[in-house]
């Protein structure tokens, strides 16, 4: 999912059109399952954060206004969005959201899929590399190393029980630290529970996203 006020510096500062009040209009639903709180009910600090994103990136990502629909969850779940998504590693942030598309697709997110394939397109600054993750990354224009990580992120996401000494082994072989081993599982682990939550409530991706990082600036 798109989260972090740092992330949406990346998808294109466009200036804010309208102020945060009320519900935002939208032409199709943000999410199916579950209402959306009204934002003037929303604690203050969550409808700050949703104002700081709007003024960023013109648009208030539909993660936001699903999940805020669990105020505590909310800030649990972005807290540690951010610790994985935004800290110093051997992992670049293109790197990472990498590794969210790959996941995202072996696990049917459409959300996750297309605002992070808009996040991985601008951060790489590369149109094509998140619809070649996104179909198959092994066929994707990446490195050895890359294809590694996203090999053990695969497995971490699809199959943690089977994770053994070897693919520590092999992972390592490609220049990755033991900090480095943890944030590619740890971001596999918690959008497997991005996806899975994206898809329960049937979160719709903005349309904003699809068009993203596709035109050189």
């Amino acid at each position: 999912m798109l989260c972090a006020d740092a992330a949406i510096d990346y998808v294109l500062g466009h200036p804010a059109s309208h102020e945060l009040t009320g519900n935002p209009a939208m032409t199709q639903p943000i999410a199916r399952r579950f209402p959306m709180p009204a934002v003037e009910a929303l604690p203050e600090d969550i409808r700050t954060r949703l104002l700081a994103v709007q003024e960023k990136s013109g648009f208030i990502p539909n993660v936001f206004l699903t999940l805020a629909y669990r105020p505590d969850e909310f800030r649990a779940f972005f807290a540690y969005h951010d610790a994985l998504m935004e800290r110093d590693s051997g992992l670049t942030k293109a790197e990472r959201e990498m590794i969210v598309v790959a996941t995202s697709s072996a696990n049917q997110c459409h959300y996750c899929v297309i605002a992070h394939g808009a996040i991985l397109r601008i951060r790489a600054k590369n149109p094509q590399i998140a619809d070649q993750i996104a179909v198959n990354y092994r066929k994707a224009d990446i490195t050895p190393r890359q294809r590694a990580m996203l090999d053990f992120a695969m497995k971490v996401s699809k199959e943690a029980h089977l994770v053994s000494e070897a693919d520590f082994a092999d992972i390592a072989s490609h220049g990755f630290s033991d900090d480095d081993i943890w944030d590619i599982a740890a971001i596999s682990a918690f959008f497997a529970l991005s996806n899975r939550m994206a898809n329960v409530t049937s979160m719709r991706p903005n349309d904003e996203f699809y068009m993203m990082g596709r035109q050189p600036k």
